[in-house]
């Protein structure tokens, strides 16, 4: 090859880019420069999870939607810097890769659609799906049409894309806005399922397009879709219905469950989508809804492992497609794209919804909030792209403006709605508490005076027990209380959890103690599960590995050792520093005291954890468990001293 300067032996494949090489038989000697060009495909994987992660863990750190930076990190990487470049990259294989991972993201979230979690926002649900979507197609194309200037072609296709809301997006806004429960599971509901509906109306759409330019029946065209649409329902149901029989009869081994449930997903997807295109996102949502709903022992660790690919699927195809993003096909656009992005967000979307729940028992903050959050996401752009593709090859010219006036409306809509939702949702009061606080599962003496401390003081705090009497003293003093067993599906489907960032399992069962702060470990975090210490956790065979049970807590101290410091007059109080008491002085008046919790002005409640070592600042508040005062013990020991007496009466159960 014959390169600059004419030399057989040498050739140059770009600036920055020498390579030398001997002869065809002999060793070659590679030379390359480290420059975007030189991103192997292994490199290309893991600067992707590198951005994705990375931006999911910094968004966390700051408090700012992940959505929002992985988009940054991705357009940074890409078009900004030229780092990195999908098509490049990968190739061929981006397709079907950005596919299966919305299959997949698809799948897990109908995984989450179990029947009994729509409870009293079963209705809203309903509407929005049966109503709001053929009536957002329509609002949505007439849009397309008469503000964005597209033809009647492309607005009818696009209009039915745009039905999307998109689960990608709307799981990561949910986690950090931390809404009420209806709310979040309206919008989660309709994410979801409207999904492959959306795409589905698409390929209605273009279908119709292709019959009216190619002058084709349009009956068969249409009976066609609707024959692959429901070949994907069934094929969905019978995929779903065949593994639950399979491992409800143990024909697959423990192990074996998740490799399994990989596989048939995958098979699913290409069966149905391979019948009609984009209908497998439809075959696999409806077969993870019938897997949710059949009540599976060992469901809770398939859907785990779902949610943890779903993160990185999530977070790589955002960087992936942020990255490919190309500004020359941006600058085609013009103020109509600008005022189309406007018009969706404050008059297409919160018509559709309005209009959808008239009449439904909704309330009208919860209306407000749905109709003003309509994020799109991953599912929007690639589909998008392929049919405005399409459009092109058909003959419609304004089919090339689809992909980028969906990706500047999934760029608008997700910076919008991360950084607005939280607020607006707050101002709705559709939120959980500003603080998030503590959930207590056990009434006891010292539960319910932490309990009540606690509630005095404006912390969020919900005192859970299956025994009524027990919750009587936390009721009288005002203290809010669950009545049920905290693992109860119930307590899943009644309960805001989100106003609650810390556990404390403080039952007199030790091993129930360890069963709730095992099993509530993933959804609040195991940083944030504490249990009282057990009685016989110091002897070795007693003693429980690592990954069970909670962090102890206040000087690991029993529940019988708690009660007993109760009966005696010990109380939860609260201290507050100042520049003026330091944690030091504190220490000092109150050398018996034992420290619970503390909370920084502005911060969310800690508990802390045995031998954990307290750097004390201002504005900091302790809650700690101390020895009675002087007029405090003399009440108590006249107390004692009537419960002893057994001709008088004892002393209430409070």
């Amino acid at each position: 090859v014959a390169g600059r300067g004419g030399h057989a032996n040498s050739a140059n494949i770009g600036p920055g880019y020498p390579v030398s090489v001997r002869s065809p038989h002999s060793e070659r000697k590679v030379r390359m420069a480290i420059t975007p060009e030189t991103l192997t495909p292994v490199a290309a994987f893991a600067l992707v999870g590198v951005l994705g992660v990375g931006a999911q863990l910094l968004a966390w750190r700051l408090r700012m939607p992940a959505i929002v930076l992985m988009l940054a990190a991705g357009i940074i990487a890409g078009p900004v810097t030229g780092i990195f470049d999908p098509v490049r990259e990968f190739g061929a294989l981006r397709e079907p890769m950005i596919a299966i991972a919305v299959a997949i993201i698809l799948f897990e979230g109908g995984l989450t659609l179990n029947r009994k979690s729509l409870q009293d926002a079963a209705v809203g649900v309903r509407r929005l799906v049966v109503i709001g979507a053929p009536l957002g197609w329509l609002l949505s194309t007439l849009t397309l049409h008469f503000v964005a200037g597209l033809g009647l072609e492309t607005s009818a296709v696009f209009g039915g894309i745009l039905i999307v809301t998109g689960p990608t997006v709307i799981a990561p806004l949910l986690r950090a806005a931390r809404l009420s429960r209806r709310p979040a599971q309206i919008l989660q509901w309709e994410a979801i399922v409207n999904d492959p509906i959306g795409a589905l109306a698409a390929v209605l759409a273009f279908e119709v397009v292709g019959v009216l330019r190619a002058s084709h029946n349009l009956s068969t065209a249409i009976g066609e879709t609707v024959v692959g649409i429901g070949f994907a329902v069934v094929v969905g149901i019978a995929a779903g219905y065949g593994l639950v029989r399979a491992f409800q009869r143990g024909l697959v081994p423990e192990f074996m469950k998740v490799p399994v449930l990989f596989t048939v997903l995958l098979a699913v997807f290409a069966l149905t989508d391979n019948t009609l295109h984009e209908s497998g996102l439809l075959a696999v949502t409806v077969m993870g809804i019938v897997i949710a709903n059949s009540e599976l022992p060992s469901f809770e660790e398939l859907r785990r492992f779902k949610e943890h690919a779903t993160i990185l699927l999530v977070s790589g195809v955002f960087i992936i497609l942020a990255a490919g993003l190309n500004f020359a096909e941006l600058s085609a656009l013009n103020w109509r794209a600008a005022l189309f992005v406007g018009a969706v967000m404050l008059i297409t979307r919160p018509a559709t919804v309005f209009l959808s729940l008239i009449g439904t028992s909704v309330p009208w903050r919860e209306r407000v909030l749905v109709a003003f959050t309509g994020p799109r996401g991953v599912v929007l752009v690639a589909v998008a792209g392929l049919f405005g593709e399409r459009l092109v090859s058909l003959g419609v010219s304004d089919g090339a403006l689809v992909a980028p006036l969906a990706f500047v409306l999934v760029a608008v809509t997700v910076v919008v709605h991360g950084f607005a939702l939280r607020p607006l949702a707050v101002l709705l009061g559709l939120t959980g508490a500003k603080t998030p606080g503590m959930l207590i599962v056990g009434a006891s003496r010292f539960t319910t005076a932490l309990g009540a401390t606690l509630h005095e003081n404006e912390i969020p705090v919900l005192i859970a027990d299956p025994n009524h009497g027990k919750l009587r003293a936390a009721r009288r003093q005002g203290v809010p209380t669950y009545y049920g067993d905290i693992l109860a599906e119930a307590a899943e489907h009644r309960l805001d959890l989100v106003s609650y960032a810390t556990l404390l399992a403080g039952t007199d069962n030790d091993a129930y103690n360890t069963l709730v702060a095992t099993d509530l470990a993933h959804q609040f975090g195991r940083d944030a599960v504490f249990q009282l210490a057990r009685d016989k956790d110091n002897k070795t065979r007693h003693a429980l590995p690592a990954t069970l049970g909670g962090r102890a807590m206040v000087a690991d101290m029993t529940y019988g050792m708690l009660e007993q410091k109760m009966y005696e007059g010990w109380a939860v109080r609260i201290s507050r520093l100042t520049d003026e008491y330091l944690l030091e002085d504190w220490r000092a008046q109150n050398p018996d005291s034992m420290l619970v919790a503390a909370q920084r002005k502005g911060e969310d409640l800690r508990i802390l954890h045995t031998g954990e070592n307290l750097k004390g600042t201002e504005d900091m508040q302790l809650i700690h468990l101390s020895p009675p005062r002087a007029d405090a013990e003399a009440k108590v020991n006249a107390q004692r001293a009537l419960t002893d007496d057994p001709a008088k009466e004892g002393p209430s159960a409070s």
